[in-house]
């Protein structure tokens, strides 16, 4: 059953681009502070489902136990359940979709049946060569085991063979901004900062 909801017209809604090792979690709990958003995480949404044995969860795990991906369809359902579930609040940030253009037209459409958009994409960049030396050292202070690192690496060649390709769909819409992801964690805040206001 469709649920007719209403979302505050000055609703902020966030994407927040960067691969692992740019930043983009410090980042994210910051805007989330400073803009009182809700935090959209797929990976923490399908885990929750899944555990509730949630229609939706059902279907996520059955994919997930065969080994294949997600549908974007099911995906976007699940995000489109969460915003209805919290339909009071400022505004959300998407972390960990989309990941690719098709994604993001679902997602667009889907936020347009309920009548808000995405209003900034703010991409955080730092090169790989950067980010290969920050998981070394996260490997060393953190205990990561080895087999986690070369994880980790792997998504950062998904991110730079896929996911940044998005960007330009966004980009087409005026949405997208680059902030350089290296240098001081406030002083990279305040060009996201200054990104986002822009957009408001």
């Amino acid at each position: 059953m469709f649920l007719q909801i209403k979302l505050s017209p000055l609703m902020l809604n966030i994407v927040l681009f960067g691969p692992p090792g740019a930043g983009k979690g410090t980042q994210s709990e910051k805007l989330i502070a400073k803009y009182k958003l809700a935090h959209l995480s797929t990976g923490d949404i399908f885990r929750d489902h899944i555990s509730r044995k949630t229609e939706l969860g059902v279907k996520v795990k059955e994919y997930i136990d065969n080994g294949l991906l997600v549908p974007d369809e099911v995906t976007v359902g699940i995000l489109k359940a969460a915003i209805e579930s919290n339909a009071g609040a400022t505004g959300f940030i998407f972390d960990g979709f989309p990941r690719t253009v098709h994604q993001a037209e679902v997602l667009d459409n889907m936020l347009a049946t309920l009548q808000t958009k995405i209003h900034a994409v703010v991409a955080l960049d730092v090169n790989e060569e950067e980010l290969k030396k920050r998981i070394e050292i996260r490997k060393q202070t953190s205990g990561r085991a080895d087999d986690d690192a070369e994880k980790v690496l792997k998504r950062i060649d998904e991110y730079f063979n896929k996911t940044v390709h998005v960007l330009p769909y966004y980009e087409a819409q005026g949405k997208a901004v680059k902030v350089q992801g290296i240098g001081e964690i406030e002083t990279i805040f305040t060009e996201i900062c200054n990104a986002v206001d822009a957009a408001k």
